[in-house]
């Protein structure tokens, strides 16, 4: 298995997705269901390669990501050959980027001397979905990216 197996919520919400790639394996619910009885270790191995399916597009059309933290936000802008990033960091204690009150401050702090800007870029290691991948397990959410160009046009304006 290349990435993770898909939650059961997942596989639930992707239900007729999954039918239809066991169709694609000329498995219906009745040999399905047998399959899952009499097999289980291949039953296993087909949710496994469903997951890997599904993460795979996912990845694939993934553009941009976030992880916020108290202290810190990364913004991520996934290209196709390398990965651009934007880190923010507040140098006060009592700022939570967590919250409501902690991005407004970052929105009036954004260029002080409490907060710390870095921006980078990187090229993809190992190839870009397994990247990618490991930056969700790490705990960023895919996103619009509508943060990510607004702090960068900010950024650039400067």
């Amino acid at each position: 298995m290349k990435y993770k197996r898909l939650t059961k919520e997942q596989f639930e919400a992707l239900h007729e997705e999954f039918a239809n790639f066991l169709a694609t394996q000329q498995i219906d619910k009745k040999e399905w269901d047998a399959l899952k009885e009499s097999k289980p270790e291949v039953a296993e191995q087909e949710l496994d390669v469903f997951s890997d399916l599904v993460w795979e597009g996912v990845l694939t059309n993934a553009k941009f990501l976030e992880h916020f933290s108290k202290s810190y936000i990364f913004l991520f802008h996934c290209q196709e050959n390398f990965i651009q990033s934007i880190v923010m960091k507040t140098l006060d204690p009592n700022v939570d980027f967590m919250t409501k009150e902690g991005l407004q401050w970052l929105g009036d702090n954004m260029f002080s001397e409490t907060t710390e800007i870095h921006i980078g870029k990187k090229e993809y290691n190992p190839e870009r979905n397994t990247a990618i991948f490991d930056l969700i397990q790490q705990g960023a959410i895919l996103s619009d990216g509508q943060l990510y160009i607004q702090v960068n046009g900010i950024i650039e304006s400067k």
